[in-house]
């Protein structure tokens, strides 16, 4: 195992400079597999979707899925790459007990995308673009299970033949932190284009990271380790520093970096050499012969790209610009497209931007989270989160009442404003009910009534609460603020 040099060692930023490029895996939202009729649902019984054509068997033939190549290109087009009228399959040769056919369907020389971009900055004003060098279609292969039985490894071949995109990124990203960046702003693209549900605990989104260091000032790459497999944003992040600090202090102690593929062991928050790095030459690529050249029409490409659907950086531009929602809230806003689409929903029931968003980043996102349901079937429609809204902009609840009716509403059909007249949390604003609550509290609280009297101001919170609680949160705490201020007056 490789741990971090000790705490109290020179900064190596100040002396290295990091230079990542991360290769992502993205299994497309198909139903069946991308040479063949096998389904790819997750979970099922190990080998159940199996066929000759995902097997490998003698004599079996590859039919390339349509729908695979329309969410490829989709994701492509959203990622402004150039989408190739013709790209080439071609076998990937390797020996691996999960790779059946002794070789990987892929693409090489002749990628189906490529030239594209994400920008990772945080401020509109200091745009950081990390290139996309290309987009290919691919083959999954199986799995090997090492915990099924003692003393052997198990094989399920249920995801080989799943089909997937590759998207590399260009070496332009130099920090941890905006590899996070970079992975969380391709994760939303896929799941706004609805081309893959971008699971990284079923696998659907996994990580490779090339991680190479040079001196500051020094243009030449420096010799690259890879870190495979990883599906977490933070273990990514993390084994990029890891490894960051493990190159910088070899070269200090002028040991060289040898090419090598490394494994991020989470448990133990720590980085091991699985094997030596292979190159492209060691897999002897040649062009698939079952698989003529994928051609598509200017016309198909076309279709794809006005098929697009608004994407996160336009949709945040929006939210800031028309809503006038602060850029951070506009980033929660539009983490995920249920939340964005739930939040206009809401504006649209509440016709107020900044309540909505207030209640969507608030109690929205914290139920979901407890619920673990996905906004495009809440537990409270923005139809009723915009009625509730309403009656709290009215002052007809206050905003403790409009929690507490949230929460009913979670359980209750009721319309919000019925649910406060059944539960007395309707605001009181009539200065009779008002004045006797204060006159209740004046006699339960003597000492602090009085100095609030002889002119102690501060107090007069203390009072507002009290009423509040009184009144069971139905005072209205801006008439009460401004009955108490006028016995002082």
């Amino acid at each position: 195992m490789m741990a971090l040099p000790e705490a109290n060692q020179p900064d190596p930023a100040s002396r290295y400079e990091l230079v990542v490029g991360l290769e992502v895996h993205c299994q497309l939202a198909t139903t069946t597999k991308i040479f063949c009729g096998c389904l790819t649902s997750f979970g099922d019984e190990p080998n159940r979707h199996t066929c000759p054509v995902c097997l490998g068997l003698p004599g079996a033939l590859p039919v390339l899925n349509a729908h695979a190549v329309l969410l490829a290109t989709r994701a492509a087009l959203a990622f402004q790459c150039q989408v190739h009228n013709i790209s080439v399959f071609a076998r990937k040769n390797y020996f691996y007990p999960d790779l059946p056919k002794g070789y990987q369907i892929s693409q090489f020389d002749r990628p189906l995308a490529s030239a594209g971009t994400i920008d990772v900055s945080d401020d509109a004003t200091n745009p950081r673009p990390i290139g996309i060098t290309r987009v290919h279609m691919e083959e999954d292969a199986g799995k090997s299970v090492h915990d099924r039985f003692a003393g052997w490894t198990a094989i399920d071949l249920n995801r080989a033949g799943t089909p997937l995109i590759e998207i590399v990124s260009e070496p332009d990203i130099r920090s941890a932190r905006d590899a996070g960046r970079y992975l969380r702003q391709l994760k939303q693209v896929l799941e706004y284009t609805e081309v893959s549900d971008a699971n990284m605990e079923e696998g659907s989104l996994r990580v490779d990271v090339n991680i190479s260091v040079r001196r500051l000032g020094d243009s030449a790459l420096g010799t690259k380790t890879e870190i495979k497999n990883l599906n977490t944003f933070s273990g990514v992040e993390r084994s990029i520093e890891m490894e960051f600090a493990r190159q910088c202090a070899a070269l200090d102690a002028g040991v060289p970096i040898v090419q090598q593929t490394m494994l991020w062991d989470g448990a133990r928050n720590a980085i091991r050499p699985a094997r030596s790095k292979e190159g492209s030459h060691d897999y002897r690529y040649f062009p698939d012969p079952d698989l003529p050249p994928l051609v598509l029409t200017d016309a198909f490409i076309a279709t794809q790209r006005d098929a697009l659907p608004e994407l996160p950086p336009a949709r945040r531009r929006r939210f800031t610009d028309h809503f006038g929602v602060t850029i951070p809230d506009a980033e929660q806003l539009t983490a995920a497209p249920d939340i964005a689409d739930f939040f206009e929903q809401v504006v649209r029931a509440s016709d107020d931007a900044k309540r909505a968003a207030h209640w969507v980043l608030g109690v929205v996102l914290a139920t979901r989270k407890t619920h673990g349901e996905s906004l495009v079937h809440p537990p409270v429609s923005a139809e009723r989160i915009g009625a509730l809204i309403r009656l709290e902009s009215a002052g007809r609840v206050s905003n403790t009442a409009a929690r507490q009716l949230f929460a009913m509403l979670i359980d209750d059909d009721m319309e919000p404003v019925q649910l406060a007249e059944r539960e007395g949390l309707l605001q009181v604003t009539d200065d009779t009910a008002l004045i006797a609550w204060i006159d209740a509290v004046f006699a339960e609280m003597p000492a602090e009534a009085q100095r609030f009297l002889a002119g102690e101001a501060k107090l007069q919170g203390v009072l507002v609460g009290a009423v509040m609680r009184k009144s069971k949160s139905a005072a209205d705490p801006r008439r009460l603020s401004q009955l108490l201020a006028a016995r002082i007056g």
